[in-house]
């Protein structure tokens, strides 16, 4: 099975592509979408929408696992993700993906058994998880694969 998790951003956007076999979870691909700050908004989206249709029709996956916008202290940023996210699901309704969706502290229980995990505790697990040499970066990156890995875990 092949899981795509996206950490959503409209500044940038990490995606991480999984395949998990009996349990086994293995890295096929990871980065980031990212759009230039001075862009008009719907220029930003237009560009997430192409380029993670890009890669979803480039990975084929099935199933894609997103971090819900849980909480944020700016209401703008908090905006701009949210339009983010909903072209994220946009994406993976038009390729038939089934979607899965969690916070980030359901991510953070799953991947390291600690819903308060900090940053460098989560990065260190996806790397010792997918038995990696070093820790997949950007950090958007390396969040976008614990939401995937997240999904296999809660498929089991």
């Amino acid at each position: 099975m092949r899981i795509i998790g996206i950490d959503p951003g409209t500044g940038i956007l990490g995606f991480g592509v999984i395949d998990v076999v009996n349990r086994n979870a293995q890295l096929v691909d990871a980065g980031v979408i990212r759009t230039p700050v001075k862009e008009d908004d719907a220029v930003r989206l237009l560009t997430i929408y192409e380029e993670l249709t890009d890669i979803i029709t480039a990975t084929k996956p099935q199933m894609m696992s997103v971090e819900k916008l849980f909480f944020a202290r700016n209401v703008t940023t908090a905006m701009t993700v949210a339009q983010a996210r909903g072209v994220v699901l946009l994406c993976a309704m038009q390729a038939g993906l089934e979607i899965a969706e969690y916070t980030p502290m359901q991510i953070k229980q799953a991947i390291t058994g600690y819903g308060k995990a900090d940053k460098k505790q989560m990065q260190e697990m996806v790397r010792a998880i997918l038995k990696l040499k070093v820790i997949p970066k950007p950090d958007d990156a390396a969040d976008a694969i614990a939401a995937a890995l997240t999904h296999a875990q809660f498929i089991r």
